[in-house]
């Protein structure tokens, strides 16, 4: 799992920046995730997106200066940031979709799609065991 991961991140890398797109996977998803509803305070983001605080304040950061997202404060408690998806990160995620699509009908290629679900349910099997797991070791700590 750790190599195609590896493999696959780096082909998306590839393909974004053959593109003229240049955009990590993670900024990608963090725009995907804005699209969707946008003005998230930046505590979902790290759950929605499965970072740690710290390495999402950095990505931000990072976003910010290519402005792609701001990050606004909340009117109604100042140590709460809304992150919102800017027209630049709007039009450089639509620019994107068709190429992601490409992605995903390439490495897709060939592969029946049965066995296609069959890895969707598997990994969030996997996944599903390993939160029961730390829901349980924080539990009896």
């Amino acid at each position: 799992m750790g190599k195609a991961k590896k493999v696959l991140d780096q082909f998306i890398c590839d393909q974004l920046q053959e593109n003229g797109i240049e955009l990590t996977k993670v900024q990608w998803v963090m725009l995907k995730k804005l699209k969707e509803v946008d003005g998230q305070p930046q505590h979902n983001l790290a759950f929605l997106t499965n970072r740690d605080k710290a390495s999402l304040a950095r990505l931000i950061t990072t976003m910010e200066k290519k402005n792609l997202v701001a990050r606004i404060p909340s009117k109604s408690d100042h140590r709460i940031n809304h992150i919102y998806l800017t027209k630049n990160g709007d039009d450089i995620l639509k620019k994107s979709i068709p190429v992601m699509e490409d992605i995903i009908d390439h490495i897709q290629k060939g592969i029946p799609p049965t066995e296609i679900d069959t890895v969707i349910k598997t990994m969030k099997k996997i996944i599903e065991n390993i939160n029961k797991e730390e829901l349980v070791a924080q539990i009896t700590k």
